[in-house]
């Protein structure tokens, strides 16, 4: 007689994959209403049904074992087939149109991630993306023209918003450009930045004033692409978050100075159902906070 295959813990897998997606099991343990030791112990539970390790400490930071690795392409897809067969016999799938709204920071890294995941959840969902400055952003979700924005977190917070967490602000370069020799040389610093108003326009003059150090603005654009491609072209340098940074560029550090971090708010339309507005909460929230952690 054949042996029965042992059949993997669901629980475990949705906690083993919450630690490596927020990088902390003691964070996965909050996210998802646990203890940590309740997460650990799914953990050691998991790694047993499997016969190896599954995680190891680098530092701080977690590390997949190659096993570890192959498990969690695994249960990624086992926890997606499981949620949508749950929603579909409740009836619980969306439907309909949904209306999603990113800062450009985002829109290449998070946003393909996204859309992905909720078609293949709610297949039944028309959806409808925009990417746009933060004011732009904000202004619509005053008007309720989208239904889910993530923005930079702004000086007055809007009403129905979250704040998810912070991010540094960095200064970025193309790796031709000598900054050093830059600053070095007396000459102001070239700037590319977007057209004002924009927070880390204001934030990377203040931070430069501080530290006094002379600036020029020799290049503007209203979108992100325009920024890219200036500083690409080594007219000068910007400041931005790392999230969406095109790999051909490079973070520079001192000597310039620290211009802080930004924060990051989830605005939702509240007039959705409760299960639209968990479902987009949980799939931004999953998207962004590894890139948090990083």
């Amino acid at each position: 007689m054949n042996k029965i295959p042992l059949s993997l813990d669901m629980d475990a897998l949705r906690s083993f994959v919450a630690g490596i997606e927020y990088g902390s099991f003691a964070l996965a343990a909050e996210r998802l209403c646990r203890s940590t030791s309740a997460v650990s112990a799914q953990l050691k539970k998991l790694e047993m049904q499997c016969g190896t390790g599954l995680v190891v400490k680098q530092g701080r930071k977690l590390a997949l074992t190659p096993s570890g690795e192959m498990l969690l392409s695994y249960a990624r897809r086992l926890l997606a087939l499981n949620d949508e067969a749950q929603r579909a016999v409740r009836g619980e799938m969306l439907q309909g149109e949904l209306r999603i709204a990113m800062q450009e920071d985002f829109g290449e890294s998070l946003m393909p991630g996204l859309l992905s995941q909720l078609t293949q959840q709610h297949p039944g969902l028309s959806i409808t993306a925009r990417i746009d400055r933060n004011r732009a952003l904000r202004q619509a979700a005053t008007e309720k023209q989208v239904d889910i924005a993530l923005l930079w977190q702004p000086e007055e917070a809007l009403a129905e918003s979250e704040f998810l967490g912070e991010c540094p602000l960095v200064w970025i370069a193309s790796s031709q450009m000598e900054v050093k020799a830059l600053l070095a040389s007396g000459e102001p610093l070239p700037l590319v930045m977007f057209d004002a108003p924009c927070q880390m326009r204001t934030r990377a003059i203040a931070a430069l004033d501080r530290a006094g150090i002379a600036w020029r603005i020799v290049f503007t654009s209203p979108s992100l692409s325009g920024i890219w491609a200036a500083v690409q072209a080594g007219l000068g340098i910007t400041l931005r978050s790392p999230i969406g940074l095109p790999r051909n560029l490079q973070i520079v550090e001192a000597p310039l100075p620290a211009a802080g971090r930004i924060g990051i708010t989830l605005w939702q339309n509240h007039s959705l159902t409760s299960e639209a507005q968990r479902v987009l909460h949980d799939s931004v929230y999953a998207a962004l906070v590894p890139s948090l952690l990083r």
